[in-house]
């Protein structure tokens, strides 16, 4: 099929250059005012999946430079849905996140003897996203009682945020966080294990995920059935034509199966080198390998009890680690991992990185395409969102 350039490298990296300058002005932003007193202490909680509670994380440090407050070392909720129990010091060295945020914002291991036995007042702010809401419903508490604990709403206004909060949550997300030297250790070592060049595949199809996006898919096997009835709960799966228009908004993850047609319609040989980067309890992936036979798992590449005793969040730091520093980067949903991925890569100058269309694909489906048609429709899909901006580039641009 002949595929004709829709604007090549030199517009993939003018996008990707936008992203680096935007976040480079705002590192090179060091508040020289940053003030002596300080209104207080904040401990951001941090809650879900590594990747979910570092973006937490991030807007904290944010929320707290607004607030002229001290940052307290935040706190990793245990999670057992996520079969975790690590704690933010198992995963990023504390040493190198205080002094690389020295200037940005004052960070402590601990607090001031007055203060060092009591629990945090617990502030709600699933509904403040701006500046202002901060500053006129947050800081009160702040300075009634001088110890407060928060979680930033998944939505925040960062855009309206004053230069010097922009800068220290920048320094946050792209200096300050790196691993501890036993993990980046295990981490390296996991890179190196991997074939080159290689492309890491971050696939979302596990039977929590399936159970929460309410989608019903036909022909799986009995196993993965079982295990997604398992997970669902009350969430009862959309039927009739309910269950096709939520297809089309591209809610239903993409299955291995379905993954593999599309990679192979965007011309990605069978042959190439792919690291897994997902969890335990991915279903179905036999419709992956089947076809791209050269998948590699952090799994079968690390050995030792060091790796058989890590758990969710330190497991995570491996793929993030080995994303961010692959060829190309893949990713068949857009979840906290895939944004924080995406925004690092671009950062690092490194522009090989495109997200699957799930609309595209069901929209299409729907219509009855099947085959050689649909692939060089799922093409064109691609290649249309990347003219438009909605995709970081096409797969020919991957290897």
């Amino acid at each position: 099929m002949e595929r004709e350039e829709v604007g090549g490298v030199e517009a993939l990296q003018m996008v990707a250059s936008r992203t680096f300058d935007s976040v480079s002005k705002q590192l090179e932003y060091i508040d020289d005012t940053l003030p002596a007193e300080t209104n207080g202490y904040i401990r951001v909680d941090c809650y879900g999946g590594l990747n979910q509670m570092r973006r937490d994380l991030c807007d904290g440090v944010g929320v707290a430079r607004l607030l002229n407050a001290t940052l307290v070392l935040p706190k990793f909720e245990v999670a057992a849905y996520w079969n975790e129990s690590s704690g933010f010091a198992d995963v990023f060295d504390v040493d190198y996140f205080i002094q690389q945020m020295n200037g940005f914002i004052k960070v402590v291991k601990e607090l001031p003897p007055e203060l060092s036995s009591k629990e945090p007042f617990h502030v709600d702010c699933s509904k403040r996203k701006g500046q202002y809401d901060y500053v006129e419903s947050v800081l009160p508490f702040l300075l009634e009682h001088h110890y407060i604990s928060l979680t930033p709403a998944m939505s925040q206004r960062r855009d309206r945020y004053p230069q010097y909060a922009k800068a220290s949550l920048c320094q946050a997300c792209y200096n300050a966080l790196r691993l501890t030297e036993s993990l980046e250790k295990k981490a390296s070592e996991l890179l190196e294990a991997i074939p080159k060049p290689f492309l890491s595949l971050h696939l979302r199809f596990e039977p929590d995920m399936v159970a929460y996006s309410q989608c019903e898919y036909a022909g799986l096997s009995p196993a993965s059935m079982q295990a997604i009835e398992a997970a669902r709960g009350d969430r009862k799966p959309w039927t009739g034509e309910l269950a096709v228009i939520w297809r089309k908004r591209g809610k239903c993850p993409l299955t291995p199966n379905e993954t593999a047609f599309i990679l192979q319609a965007l011309s990605v040989p069978t042959n190439t080198n792919i690291y897994l980067a997902a969890g335990d309890g991915l279903m179905e992936i036999e419709g992956l390998t089947s076809v791209y036979t050269n998948v590699v798992t952090k799994s079968a590449l690390l050995t030792g009890e060091d790796f058989t005793a890590m758990h969710g969040n330190t497991k995570a730091a491996l793929d993030y680690h080995v994303s961010i520093n692959s060829d190309s980067y893949m990713a068949t949903y857009f979840g906290n991992m895939d944004k924080m991925v995406a925004a690092m890569r671009a950062f690092k100058g490194l522009h090989k990185t495109l997200f699957l269309g799930r609309r595209g694909f069901a929209e299409l489906t729907a219509q009855g395409l099947k085959g050689k048609e649909l692939k060089q429709a799922l093409w064109k899909a691609h290649r249309d969102d990347f003219v438009i901006g909605t995709r970081v580039c096409l797969a020919r641009l991957l290897l």
